[in-house]
């Protein structure tokens, strides 16, 4: 366990929503969806809201003997907040329950089961504290809220307007995506302001990616890359929230605009709004990891999820620049082999952050940077 593991949780009071509060203030000014634009102008107004499980295994050695161990299981609550913003709600359903009538429900409790698994089998990390923290969520919070979040103790999903945005429960990439924050709360801590911000919304979109491809077997090639698949309504134009390997080109809809996202150093947006633009500039290394992963190819929770895992969980500063993980990653990625440190500058040095033959990041942003607010 590295330094950061005893760190107390940092920044609990921030939302770190999976939907970008720029995207829900154009929702907001809508005309075509009434419903969605109150929707999300009550979401951005909206007031911020240690047991430990193991599970018995049973096997026959190549002797005919009975084998017990003892592994790391989840150890799950879901509650149901019924349209209120008091959390955490009523419990709706426990560990070793069977399923019940409502969808969310069943749906927020596989999506941690297959985090917790993700985090277990890539990284031998026992829930997102590392110690069995158990995974507490709440369902069916707000009227019409248009977000998911991590609150820095559980995960909270609205159950979106239902004209742009459905239920955030039915992607795995988002529960993954919040559960990450809970990593980065854990380890590296990283502030949510800037560019440590938006490596802060990179780490969590990577191991988001990375739940929905352990959980369906793909491989790097096979994978989508994409974020929040599936919470859009079939009104809107656009296939997801991001896109990791083709940043800006995740959604295209007359209401919500395009996605902003740069897809490299030469479009960083300089802004005040977003946190400093952290869900903005994230797809700057989203591309950088994707780009990784597919060049390694395979499945990429094992090489390339475990370069990013330890690049995070190694001593990395909480105001880390994308220079600075670039060189953490890179470093990592050597101790491999050197195939895969030169697929790590590649990576990097095709979303700029490092120049192309040079074996150590820049910096500072390179290139001309657009300004935004």
């Amino acid at each position: 366990m590295s330094n950061h593991e005893s760190r107390p949780a940092a920044q609990a009071h921030v939302h770190q929503g999976i939907i970008p509060s720029y995207m829900l203030a154009k929702l907001a000014e809508s005309e075509r969806y009434s419903h969605a634009a109150e929707a999300a102008r009550q979401t951005l107004i909206a007031p911020a809201p240690a047991q430990r499980r193991a599970q018995l295994q049973l096997s026959i050695d190549e002797n005919g003997a009975l084998v017990a161990t003892v592994e790391a299981a989840p150890n799950r609550t879901i509650s149901d907040a019924h349209g209120t913003e008091t959390l955490p709600g009523t419990v709706v359903r426990t560990e070793d329950e069977p399923t019940v009538a409502d969808g969310a429900v069943n749906q927020a409790f596989d999506g941690l089961g297959a985090t917790f698994q993700m985090l277990l089998d890539a990284f031998q990390r026992n829930s997102v504290d590392g110690q069995g923290l158990p995974l507490d969520a709440t369902v069916h919070y707000g009227s019409g809220y248009d977000n998911a979040f991590w609150n820095g103790e559980r995960m909270v999903f609205g159950d979106g307007d239902g004209q742009v945005f459905q239920g955030f429960t039915g992607a795995t990439s988002v529960i993954g995506h919040e559960l990450g924050h809970g990593v980065v709360q854990y380890t590296a801590a990283l502030e949510y302001q800037g560019q440590p911000g938006a490596l802060n919304e990179s780490i969590a979109d990577v191991f988001g990616a990375l739940t929905e491809q352990h959980l369906q077997g793909q491989t790097a090639d096979q994978a989508t890359w994409l974020i929040g698949a599936g919470i859009f309504t079939p009104a809107v134009h656009g296939k997801a929230l991001r896109s990791m390997l083709h940043p800006g080109t995740a959604y295209d809809d007359p209401e919500l605009g395009k996605d902003p996202q740069p897809a490299d150093m030469s479009g960083y947006v300089k802004t005040t709004d977003d946190n400093g633009g952290v869900h903005v500039n994230s797809g700057i290394p989203n591309r950088a990891f994707a780009l990784f992963a597919v060049e390694l190819g395979g499945h990429a929770w094992e090489t390339a999820g475990s370069v990013w895992y330890r690049a995070l969980t190694g001593g990395l500063p909480a105001s880390a620049t994308f220079a600075q993980f670039a060189k953490a990653t890179i470093a990592e990625a050597d101790k491999v082999s050197t195939a895969t440190g030169d697929a790590a500058r590649m990576a990097w040095a095709s979303v700029g952050v490092i120049k192309a033959g040079v074996g150590s990041a820049t910096g500072s942003a390179t290139g001309d940077e657009r300004t935004s607010g």
